[in-house]
């Protein structure tokens, strides 16, 4: 795994060098191994670019800087311009890697082709209360650090975060690179992350998505884009009666096959898939 030397983050890429670049996005806590399904099933039409984020996979054994999703909009804007083809590229994100996207269409807009955001929360949530900085640390000394080769526990947070299995290893690394800093300024960042200014000069395809069973504060935050992305959609993941926020929240590792189905449908101006709802609360 390289590391880029304008945007000093570890990435992986694969797929033709003539085709069009895709950019993904993890979520928080995460790392690129979230998207093997999805570039496994796209490489062969696409070249792939995913980066782990800034103080976070293999960049916390390297990277200092404090995660914020401005320097890491920032920074992968400057992986697209030396990684992509023709220095732009579709841009794929869920979760904390969506409002990364956010920010990204706000700062530099020029760099994204078609954007995918999917669950980026820009409200206050109420379980956020629970969570200041000094209990995001004692979460991290409690429930992290001593656990950290107990693969039972590992799996029971797997489960808490509706990722199965075949994710083990990769989801056993992430959690042992988590370190008390890179956690505390991961969820922080994504707690009190807003709604950027200059969303409405963003003339980019976006595709905003939320789970009809994620939390309505999530479900008003995609509202609240479709308001200002000039040139946005909304959908909503409906997973059927026995599905789970969690399911919905994480579809690109529950139902990979129409997370990827859905990419490649909006990137190439084609019908979405018919699973996919129009978006309300």
């Amino acid at each position: 795994m390289p590391i880029d030397q304008s945007s000093n983050l570890y990435y992986e890429v694969s797929g033709p060098e003539t085709a069009k670049s895709i950019v993904f996005l993890h979520g928080g806590g995460l790392a690129g191994w979230m998207w093997r399904k999805q570039v496994q099933a796209l490489q062969a039409e696409y070249h792939c670019v995913v980066p782990d984020m800034p103080e976070q996979g293999k960049n916390t054994r390297t990277d200092t800087t404090p995660f914020t999703t401005e320097g890491a909009a920032d920074r992968i804007a400057q992986l697209i311009r030396s990684q992509a083809h023709d220095g732009k590229a579709h841009v794929v994100g869920l979760s904390e890697g969506a409002q990364v996207v956010v920010s990204l269409l706000s700062r530099s807009p020029e760099v994204i082709d078609h954007a995918v955001v999917s669950s980026a929360i820009l409200r206050p949530l109420w379980v956020t209360k629970f969570y200041p900085r000094w209990a995001i640390v004692w979460s991290y000394r409690w429930f992290v650090a001593p656990f950290k080769n107990n693969d039972w526990w590992i799996r029971l947070n797997m489960r808490g975060n509706g990722i199965s299995d075949d994710y083990f290893a990769d989801f056993k690394g992430s959690f042992q690179e988590t370190t008390e800093a890179s956690m505390l300024n991961m969820m922080l960042a994504g707690f009190r992350f807003r709604m950027p200014a200059g969303l409405e000069k963003a003339d980019v395809p976006v595709l905003v998505a939320a789970g009809r069973k994620e939390y309505t504060a999530m479900k008003q935050s995609a509202l609240d884009l479709l308001k200002v992305l000039p040139g946005a959609r909304g959908v909503m993941v409906s997973l059927g009666p026995k599905s789970s926020l969690v399911k919905e929240h994480s579809w690109a590792m529950t139902v990979p096959d129409l997370f990827t189905a859905t990419i490649k449908a909006w990137i190439e101006d084609h019908p979405l898939p018919a699973e996919l709802l129009p978006l309300s609360l």
